[in-house]
């Protein structure tokens, strides 16, 4: 890869024309947020990330947001051409994250962000921007952080976990840390023991660590092992004294500790689902020790009615689930989990017999993200891409009978920021078998589908050339 932090890869985006800076004055709220929906909502599936440079009230501190905000971005991210389909884009991020064994981790002594050291009279609300981001939001947030904790019992147990914190003071936040997340156990741990949970939070990341710290991962497996997969490069960390491993080129490292036996209101806040979130009671967080560099760059990242740049992060979700899929079944294709974060799940495969698609979506549910998140799986036959709603909504409209084709399965677990669940937590679930039926199903009859012209994958690559040349 050509960067290891923020800034290099925000550098890669100007190059390719995918990033725009703004340099009028601009105040963190509301003009940071309508501008981050303007080009999430206006801009179409190739809008660039954006950069202020001109934030009122604040000197130094600029502002990324978007960077993840289109396929373009997520393309560059992965070092690849920026028109790079987004399928194509799932197939290379899938086979880099079956590489993830074989990810390295560099340790370094050093690191920019030890630039600048506070200790006394940490003040949050100096050091960064803040602002609502959407209508409803009941206080500031820090939404694109990777959280780095250790299970006090288990040295080796580290996670790096992306959760949004809630500014409560100048060296307070509140943390959202569901049962289902690492952190959470680790926590839960510290707290039986009455003790407090070391954690270091860094901001303004190399994109490749916030695709991580966002990914499903199974419990225990490491999140710089898995940036080393995908980035193909050892990943450098730097360790602190509390021995927490964290990114080598974040902008700002938080360092600081989850209060046992104390817990204070969080929220509303507009939420992955589009939905505000309620009023809760979550984790309070003492910073004690806050690093950055001279200039920092501020991250954030625009979230909510989709579509926003979280949903293209969203493309972590969509390899760990082909694979554990895979595993089962080799038919697999493709696994597009992009909405809301796999609420809604869509599988092309190929159909070894009759009722096979609903094996597959039966299998889908029962994957550790989709316990708790798909709530609605499509599947469609193997030359369909799911990354291609027109082609979906083909399969769905010709494919399916629904007195043969539909499965309702009551009372399932979903987390409870789903706002269809009922009781929160508890959903029906519903499979959508859209593949062509197989012996000995025979309902329908698809004899007669017109399929593309071979040559037409070859044609391809000449119109775009010819276009480019325009």
């Amino acid at each position: 890869m050509a960067y290891k932090d923020l800034r290099s890869f925000l550098q890669i985006l100007d190059d390719n024309g995918q990033l725009l800076r703004i340099t009028e004055p601009v105040w963190p709220e509301p003009d940071i947020g309508a501008a981050a929906s303007a080009a999430n909502k206006g801009l179409g599936e190739t809008a660039p990330a954006l950069m202020f440079e001109n934030i009122r009230g604040f000197q130094k501190p600029k502002l990324a947001t978007n960077v993840h905000g289109s396929w373009p971005n997520m393309a560059l991210m992965l070092g690849l051409p920026k028109d790079t389909p987004p399928k194509e884009q799932f197939l290379e991020f899938s086979r880099r994250y079956q590489n993830f064994p074989k990810g390295t981790i560099e340790e370094r002594q050093t690191a920019p962000w030890q630039e600048v050291l506070i200790e006394d009279n940490i003040n949050l609300y100096q050091l960064m921007p803040h602002f609502r981001l959407n209508a409803g939001d009941g206080g500031l947030y820090i939404n694109k952080a990777a959280v780095v904790s250790r299970h006090p019992d288990s040295f080796d147990e580290q996670n790096v976990g992306m959760y949004r914190l809630q500014v409560k003071g100048p060296n307070r936040l509140s943390g959202q840390f569901v049962p289902e997340h690492d952190i959470a156990l680790h926590f839960k741990a510290a707290e039986r023991e009455n003790k407090p949970l070391p954690i270091a939070i860094t901001v303004g990341n190399d994109p490749i660590i916030s695709i991580v710290a966002a990914m499903p991962l199974l419990y225990g497996q490491n999140e710089y092992q898995m940036a080393s997969a995908l980035s193909e490069e050892p990943c450098p960390v730097v360790t602190l004294k509390n021995g927490l491993q964290v990114p080598w080129g974040s902008e700002y490292v938080f360092e600081g500790h989850v209060l046992p036996g104390v817990r204070e209101p969080d929220g509303p806040y507009g939420e992955f689902t589009g939905h505000l979130s309620g009023l809760r009671n979550m984790t309070s967080i003492e910073i004690t020790k806050v690093w950055h560099r001279k200039e920092p760059i501020y991250e954030y990242t625009s979230i909510g009615m989709p579509w926003t740049e979280i949903d293209y992060l969203f493309l972590n979700t969509c390899p760990p689930l082909y694979v554990q899929l895979k595993e089962k079944f080799p038919e697999i294709e493709a696994v597009n989990a992009l909405y809301t974060h796999g609420l809604l799940v869509i599988v092309s495969t190929k159909v070894r017999v009759g009722g096979f698609g609903k094996a597959v979506g039966m299998a889908v549910l029962t994957t550790p993200h989709g316990l708790g998140y798909a709530k609605v799986v499509i599947v469609v036959d193997e030359f369909v891409d799911p990354f291609n709603l027109p082609q979906v909504m083909w399969a769905i409209s010709t494919k399916v009978n629904p007195k043969y084709d539909t499965v309702i399965i009551p009372e399932l677990s979903v987390l409870a920021l789903d706002p269809g669940s009922e009781p929160p937590g508890i959903t029906h679930k519903l499979i959508i078998d859209a593949t062509t039926p197989a012996p000995p199903e025979k309902h329908g009859e698809y004899s007669m589908q017109v399929m593309d012209p071979p040559e037409a994958k070859d044609w391809l690559p000449k119109l775009q050339a010819l276009l480019k040349r325009k």
